[in-house]
């Protein structure tokens, strides 16, 4: 091969490692510039389970979202919410396209872990461009001090997820360095009395409007299983998902 045709060949190379790069960047979606949902037009409600995939807390506030008129769903998570994230992050995007040919969009509440589902599902599937609002309850975020015990003192009993909700996990620390799309609608919202997410503001996300429910309710005392139930809780979530824009609560609805 000639010494120009060897050149030729090398900046082809280079060029497409450079797209395929750029490409690569664009899926992860903290960049996406891509269409936005209309907030004035809600679709199905989607609740994701958090670690362990028990949907019993989410059902209460399932059933008052269709109280107030809502379709509301709860996601089943593969391994009981216990398995890789990744496959858990497939299973809701699969969910989320299940409702989207009818719907025109979906409004996302991620229980515990199943806020980080969701969190994921937005960096791989570009879910800010199918997601109107999306609302975390006690979510893990940053990780939690528990998972880390888990993983270092019973590795063998703790399944991927549970390392994987290990603070400085290469998961959360992936999270960790892409920005939240522009312009997608984010509640979280957490008590200062969880015993299960360690530090309780974990769940605090750059760029999303973040609530410690005692900032709003004072005297409130939520432990991290009761965030589902609480009346004070379901009343912000769903006052959130009906309000015509996302804003940060003012008072106590209860």
């Amino acid at each position: 091969m000639s010494p120009r045709r060897r050149i030729l060949f090398a900046v082809v190379a280079v060029l497409l490692v450079a797209a395929g790069g750029l490409a690569g960047v664009r899926l992860l979606g903290g960049g996406d510039d891509g269409p936005r949902p209309d907030q004035a037009t809600p679709g199905t409600v989607l609740l994701v389970p958090g670690y362990g995939g028990n949907t019993t807390a989410l059902a209460r506030l399932r059933d008052q979202l269709r109280a107030e008129g809502r379709t509301a769903k709860i996601v089943a998570l593969p391994d009981g919410g216990t398995g890789d994230f990744e496959a858990q992050a497939a299973t809701l995007d699969a969910a989320v396209r299940g409702e989207t040919g009818s719907s025109p969009s979906v409004d996302i509440v991620g229980y515990s872990a199943g806020g980080v589902v969701a969190r994921l599902w937005v960096d791989r599937y570009r879910g800010a461009e199918v997601a109107r609002r999306i609302v975390t309850l006690g979510s893990p975020l940053h990780g939690t001090r528990l998972a880390a015990a888990g993983a270092a003192l019973a590795p063998d009993a703790c399944p991927p997820a549970c390392r994987q909700l290990a603070p400085g996990s290469a998961l959360l620390d992936r999270l960790a360095g892409e920005d939240l799309p522009e312009g997608l609608p984010w509640l979280s919202i957490w008590t200062e009395n969880d015993e299960t997410v360690q530090p309780p503001d974990s769940a605090r996300l750059a760029g999303a409007v973040n609530v410690p429910l005692q900032g709003v309710c004072p005297q409130r005392q939520v432990s991290h299983s009761q965030l589902p139930t609480d009346q004070a809780v379901s009343a912000i979530v769903t006052s959130t998902l009906a309000a015509p824009a996302l804003a940060q609560p003012k008072a106590c609805p209860v």
